[in-house]
């Protein structure tokens, strides 16, 4: 049972963590490093004291192989960038938590589960996000959506040939059930063309200079007293950042949709499960 009394520090610590990995990320669009770090040092120093004083060290031997398994899972969803680094961090760090029971079975599928979840429902928080800047942002949104409906217009031609010529398959081999695949490939240049319009119509700010923080997306290359600083995905480093600041002017900044709020309905969803005897 993993709402074992052990366990419920464990799940209070890291509602609280997640909380205000949120409230940062929504107020800033980054979560310091410090807090996530934090999170595994208070964890493990918590299980460590309930193994000394229990005689069971499998309770912080199975903190840090969570620790380890998340460390794996978070480099790989970062640099396949999925995640950036706050999100990836927050994710190792919420590794010493997760492991909330003996049997690494069940924490196996804890893990899976929460992963399934936070996906999922960080997608679907993810798409009312993306409305919610449309409608702050209709006129750039609408611009960059012909612009790249036009650019992909090929595909949307490819893709629809492709979706009647599966329908027509399904039907005539009668597995009209597969046809649904038909509307998944329609949706796929429609989603693309979405997502790109709300990234360059409401995702890009005009910045002053010294307003940049570190960890920030550059729209495009930029150059500054003879240097040129490059937009990567690893964003401004803290030796950019000083250049960065001994500009004047504004530069072109991308921001990400915070995507902290879906480890919350992650973490809300295990323990749901949890109540429900699913563990």
């Amino acid at each position: 049972m993993i709402l074992a009394n052990e366990n419920l520090f464990l799940i209070v610590i890291g509602l609280v963590w997640i909380i205000g990995a949120v409230m940062q990320d929504l107020h800033r669009r980054e979560v310091d490093n410090i807090w996530n770090f934090s999170l595994i040092g208070v964890v493990l120093a918590y299980r460590g004291a309930v193994s000394v004083f229990g005689g069971n060290y499998w309770f912080v031997l199975n903190g840090l192989i969570g620790l380890g398994v998340f460390l794996l899972l978070g480099n790989l969803f970062y640099y396949s960038r999925l995640f950036a680094g706050g999100d990836a961090k927050l994710l190792i760090a919420l590794g010493a938590v997760l492991p909330l029971s003996y049997d690494w079975v069940i924490n196996l599928k804890i893990f899976g589960l929460f992963v399934l979840i936070f996906m999922l429902g960080g997608s679907v928080y993810s798409l009312f996000y993306s409305c919610f800047l449309i409608f702050g942002n209709w006129q750039g949104f609408s611009e960059q959506f012909v612009k790249h409906f036009r650019k992909y217009y090929r595909l949307f031609i490819f893709v629809l040939v492709l979706s009647i010529v599966w329908a027509i398959f399904s039907f005539f081999t009668g597995l009209a059930e597969l046809m649904l695949i038909s509307l998944v490939i329609l949706l796929f240049p429609v989603l693309l063309v979405f997502s790109k319009a709300v990234e360059e119509g409401c995702l890009i700010k005009n910045v002053i200079w010294d307003k940049v923080t570190e960890g920030d997306w550059l729209h495009k290359d930029i150059k500054v007293g003879g240097k040129v600083i490059k937009s990567r995905w690893e964003g401004v480093s803290k030796k950019e950042l000083e250049i960065i600041r001994k500009g004047k002017g504004n530069i072109m900044v991308k921001y990400g949709i915070p995507f902290t709020p879906g480890f919350l309905i992650g973490f809300i969803g295990i323990l749901v499960l949890a109540k429900l005897g699913w563990f």
